[in-house]
């Protein structure tokens, strides 16, 4: 009997359609595009704006498209993952949000929060129901509106992020496609470097935090982009070492679009040229858990079916870990 594993079946994204530039950052801190370029290499980035509007605002219209494009019904969807650090709301959870948005009622749902790398944690998580046997169609969301937990008073933190969602199907593949092997791992001590300090259960809300600015993002950028670089890196590495993995036989690195020296650092320990690198943080910036299903989105024409690829992530927590797949269809071009 052929081993089921889960395949990617379809991907689909959303991008709000407004667009902050540097030159827009330039007239709200102390910023020039230069130094925006030379440390993080973008130039501009997605913005969710309107009154009300969330995180399942992004991952409905991304969800709606993708079983579009597959041409099923949101009654045949099993199951239902967000990965999310800036949620709708504390509960009920975002995918519930989604699911009600998009129609899906046939299947549970639930929130999965591992900061940057949260997209990748939620896909090994989905890809075990499907290789039990016990579900066909799961979907796994990326998404935040990490615009509202950012201040645009902090000339560090303000340049680096953005809006937007993706989303992927699994399906139940025999023919040797679908998600391979995976490393993941977790080291809570790094939770002093990135962090929102306020809003949970520990300092939850009041009028001193708010004064204090501590509902946004805390980060010690040097303490941030050296682990990201090593540990992005280490596992890359490692995930190819398992799998007899070299620089000829990936297709694509698909790594978290954080930063672009650490995406640089790690396609040069995986000795991987620029060609087989998506990137595309200079134009949507650091989109947290949208940025690899929105690489895998933008990218999902070149890839044909057996391509070795490889996703790696690094988020607050410290959070961090590697994917290999091999690529489950031809696209329509």
């Amino acid at each position: 009997m052929q081993k089921i594993r889960a395949a990617i079946t379809a991907v689909n994204a959303y991008v709000p359609d407004y667009i902050l530039t540097n030159k827009e950052l330039e007239t709200m801190v102390d910023t020039t595009e230069e130094w925006i370029m030379t440390r993080v290499g973008i130039r501009e980035r997605h913005i969710l704006k309107g009154e009300g509007l969330g995180t399942s605002d992004m991952g409905a219209p991304a969800v709606k498209g993708l079983l579009e494009k597959r041409g099923i019904t949101p009654d045949e969807v099993d199951l239902l993952i967000c990965a999310t650090v800036t949620p709708d709301m504390l509960f009920p959870a975002t995918a519930n949000i989604i699911c009600d948005k998009v129609g899906i009622k046939n299947a549970f749902s639930f929130d999965l929060n591992a900061s940057c790398s949260g997209f990748i944690f939620a896909l090994i998580t989905a890809s075990k129901y499907i290789e039990s046997g016990m579900y066909k169609k799961v979907v796994v969301v990326g998404a935040d509106k990490m615009s509202s937990i950012v201040d645009y008073t902090d000339r560090q933190i303000c340049v680096l992020f953005g809006d937007a969602a993706g989303a992927v199907l699994l399906e139940p593949s025999t023919d040797g496609c679908g998600i391979i092997d995976s490393v993941l791992r977790t080291d809570g001590y790094g939770r002093v470097h990135l962090h929102q300090k306020a809003g949970g259960s520990v300092k939850p809300p009041t009028y001193a935090t708010i004064d204090a600015r501590e509902h946004y993002i805390y980060q010690e950028g040097q303490a941030v982009f050296k682990a990201a670089v090593s540990n992005m890196a280490d596992t890359s590495v490692e995930i190819m070492k398992r799998n007899d993995l070299n620089n000829e036989n990936i297709a694509w690195l698909i790594p978290h679009q954080a930063n672009m020296r650490i995406i640089e650092a790690t396609a040069k320990r995986m000795d991987l040229p620029k060609e087989k690198v998506t990137v595309n943080i200079d134009r949507y910036g650091n989109t947290t858990n949208g940025t690899i299903p929105l690489c895998i989105y933008e990218w999902e024409k070149k890839f044909k079916k057996g391509d070795n690829i490889v996703l790696s992530a690094f988020g607050g927590g410290f959070t961090w870990g590697a994917i290999y797949l091999k690529w489950a269809y031809d696209a329509i071009k």
